[in-house]
């Protein structure tokens, strides 16, 4: 069964036992609301305004809290118009303890039904004791210890070879280079002689 409310200009669907935040409100321990609409748990809805003055949804007061800050800014241009503005929204948390409703029925679920039933059981006369007699069981037979395996030792790996140092090979002496010879068919050049000074001009 769930019902709808108003709270702080705002609508809001509640079951019993939720859980919700409200806009605040000063009453300290418990708060009625007059509820909008009831929607019972086999599908009866109450919506008819003279029935809904007799429900009620009553809950109760767990604590305060603020929402998130709101800067305001207000500007106009060319005119030096500034306004600033902040706001922070106070709420309520509520917490739903009973829809109540004229004519109509809780449903019952399975496990508040499997529980009345455990209650009326455990109040009635205990019944005689019986006795129950264990059947011999066979003895268990333990596996046979496992012998240990003996591992054969290592084979030693041969020692790794030192490589031989490298002796540097001797030069081969390199014969003198022959100067050329000239042919008898190739005339020689005159040798060039330098000019005598002229010794006339400075007698």
């Amino acid at each position: 069964m769930y019902a709808i409310i108003r709270a702080g200009g705002k609508q809001a669907k509640v079951h019993e036992g939720d859980v919700l935040s409200v806009e605040r409100i000063k009453d300290t321990e418990t708060v009625s609301f007059t509820p909008l609409l009831i929607v019972g748990d086999d599908g009866t809805v109450i919506s008819d305004r003279d029935a809904l003055e007799k429900a009620s949804v009553t809950a109760e007061i767990l604590g305060a809290s603020a929402g998130p800050k709101v800067d305001i800014f207000k500007y106009k241009a060319k005119t030096g118009y500034r306004r600033r503005q902040g706001h922070r929204q106070k709420y309520t948390t509520i917490k739903v303890t009973q829809i109540a409703a004229p004519g109509m029925k809780k449903k019952t679920t399975k496990k508040a039904a499997a529980t009345d039933e455990t209650a009326s059981s455990s109040v009635e006369e205990p019944s005689e004791p019986t006795t129950v007699t264990a059947e011999a069981k066979p003895p268990v037979k333990k596996p046979a210890a496992r012998k240990p395996v003996t591992k054969a030792p290592a084979a030693e790996k041969p020692a790794a070879k030192t490589p031989a140092a490298k002796t540097p090979a001797a030069k081969k002496p390199t014969a003198p280079k022959a100067a050329a010879v000239k042919g008898d068919d190739t005339p020689e050049k005159p040798a060039a002689t330098k000019p005598e000074a002229k010794k006339a001009e400075k007698e």
